[in-house]
C-alpha cells in the first residue's frame, strides 16, 4: 500500500488539506504515511485582504506549524503533473527541476485573475490578485503624492463590479485621502457590464452597495466595459475616455492552469469536477480542493464558490479523505449547506448576508466588526504552539460559516 500524500499549494485549501490529513493519521496512530506540501513559500498569503493597505504584511508563516504537525514542506513551483506516472515535476528555489512521486495527490493550486487580450492591460493596469501585485499597487498609490495635482492623478478606475472590485473601490477613497490629503478631489470610478450597481451579487445585498457608493462618492459606469488602457487612462467600449493615472483590473478568475494537465472534466473557469469525496472524476488517486474544485455544497444544486469560505472546509475534507483512502478508513462526504457573504464597504461599513439569495442580516458598523473579525482572526491558521489544537481545528465537521 502506498504511503505518500502530496499536496500542491499552500493557500487556504492546501494548508487545511495538510492539516486534515495529519489529523486523521494522528487519530489512527499512523506514522507510516508522509504528508508533503509543495509550494513556492511556506506561508499562507491572506488573499481576501489584498485590497487593504499594508499588503506586504498580509501573510502568515507556516514553517513552525508544519514542523509542529509533522507536515513535510518542499519549496518549489509545480510545473508538470503526470497522473499516469504519479509524479509532479517542480522547479526548486535554485531554478533546478526535481520530481516528487505520490500515492494520493491533492491539487490545491488556487486560481488567478483572468486577463483577456485588452490592449494595454498587461502594460498599464494594476490588480490585487497576488501579494506582489497588491504591493505594486500600494507603492504606485504612495507615489501619487509626488505627482502634480491633476484630475488624472486623483482618479482611480476600478474595472469590475463584483466582490473584489467593490471591496477595492470602497476602500480607495480613504486610502487616497490618506496619501493625497483630505482636500484632494478624489474620484473612484467603477466600470461594470451589469445594468445595476452590484448586479452580480443580487437584490439582497445591492441596497447596501448603493448606499455605500453614494456616501463614499463612488461613480459607476454601468452597461459598459473597457476597450483599451493606456498610461493616461481608459477608453470604454462606448467611446468614452476617462483620464486616470491608476487602473485596477478585478474582472474574473480562472483555476490554476495545472488543472489542464489533469485528464478530467473541467468547468468554464477551469475547475475540476469532483465527487462527494472531492476525488477528481475518473481518477481514483487525485483529489482537488479550493479554487481548483467544482464541488456540490449541498443537495440543492449549489456549487462552491472561489472563496476561503469554501476553500477551508474543502481542504479539510480533501485531506481527510485522501488519508482515509490510503489507510482504509471510511471517507466523509463533503457538505457545506450554509452560505454567507460579508462584503467590506470601506469607511461606510460592511454588509453581511445569509443564504445563496443573500438575505441581509447585518449592515454598517455591526457588519464591519464581523468583517474585521473574519479578516484578522477567523481565516488565519492555527497557532503552532499547540499541536493538538491545530490538528483538532482541521476536523471536517467544523462549520466555517
Amino acid at each position: 500500500m502506498g504511503n505518500h500524500i502530496l499536496i500542491v499549494g499552500a493557500g487556504f485549501a492546501g494548508l487545511w488539506s495538510a492539516l486534515g490529513a495529519m489529523r486523521l493519521l494522528d487519530q489512527q496512530n499512523r506514522s507510516d504515511v508522509q504528508v508533503t506540501l509543495l509550494a513556492p513559500q511556506a506561508e499562507l498569503r491572506i488573499r481576501p485582504r489584498f485590497y487593504e493597505p499594508d499588503a506586504h504584511s498580509l501573510f502568515a508563516p507556516l514553517d513552525a506549524l508544519f514542523d509542529a504537525t509533522g507536515v513535510r514542506f518542499v519549496q518549489g513551483l509545480a510545473l508538470q503533473i503526470d497522473t499516469q506516472g504519479r509524479e509532479v515535476t517542480y522547479r526548486t528555489a535554485d531554478g533546478e527541476q526535481a520530481v516528487l512521486g505520490y500515492d494520493r495527490l491533492i491539487l490545491a493550486a488556487g486560481s488567478q485573475l483572468f486577463r483577456p487580450p485588452v490592449p494595454g492591460l498587461a502594460e498599464h493596469a494594476f490588480d490585487v490578485d497576488r501579494i506582489e501585485q497588491a504591493v505594486r499597487l500600494e507603492q504606485h498609490l504612495m507615489g501619487l503624492a509626488s505627482q502634480p495635482d491633476t484630475p488624472a492623478r486623483n482618479t482611480v478606475v476600478v474595472v469590475g463590479g463584483g466582490f473584489t472590485g467593490i471591496e477595492t473601490a470602497t476602500e480607495l477613497p480613504t486610502r487616497l485621502r490618506d496619501i493625497l490629503g483630505d482636500d484632494a478631489k478624489v474620484r473612484v470610478v467603477v466600470i461594470d457590464r451589469g445594468a445595476q450597481i452590484g448586479a452580480a451579487l443580487g437584490d439582497g445585498i445591492r441596497p447596501a452597495i448603493v448606499d455605500a457608493s453614494r456616501e463614499l462618492g463612488l461613480e459607476w459606469q454601468l452597461g459598459t466595459s473597457v476597450a483599451s488602457i493606456d498610461a493616461g487612462g481608459v477608453v470604454l467600449d462606448n467611446g468614452q475616455r476617462i483620464d486616470a493615472s491608476t487602473v485596477v483590473w478585478t474582472v474574473g478568475f480562472r483555476a490554476s492552469p495545472l488543472t489542464e494537465q489533469i485528464p478530467a472534466p473541467r468547468d468554464p473557469t477551469g475547475r475540476l469536477q469532483v465527487d462527494g469525496y472531492l476525488r477528481v472524476e475518473g481518477l481514483s488517486d487525485v483529489y482537488a480542493a479550493g479554487d481548483t474544485a467544482r464541488a456540490a455544497t449541498d443537495e440543492l444544486g449549489n456549487i462552491c464558490a472561489m472563496s476561503c469560505q469554501h476553500a477551508i472546509p474543502l481542504g479539510r475534507y480533501a485531506g481527510h479523505n485522501a488519508a482515509a483512502d490510503l489507510i482504509g478508513v471510511k471517507p466523509r462526504v463533503y457538505s457545506q449547506p450554509k452560505y454567507v457573504t460579508c462584503l467590506d464597504l470601506g469607511a461606510w461599513g460592511a454588509v453581511y448576508t445569509e443564504g445563496w439569495d443573500r438575505q441581509q442580516k447585518l449592515v454598517g458598523a455591526e457588519a464591519k466588526e464581523l468583517k474585521q473579525q473574519i479578516n484578522t482572526l477567523w481565516i488565519y491558521p492555527p497557532a503552532a504552539t499547540d499541536r493538538a489544537a491545530a490538528l483538532a481545528a482541521a476536523d471536517p465537521s467544523i462549520p466555517v460559516a
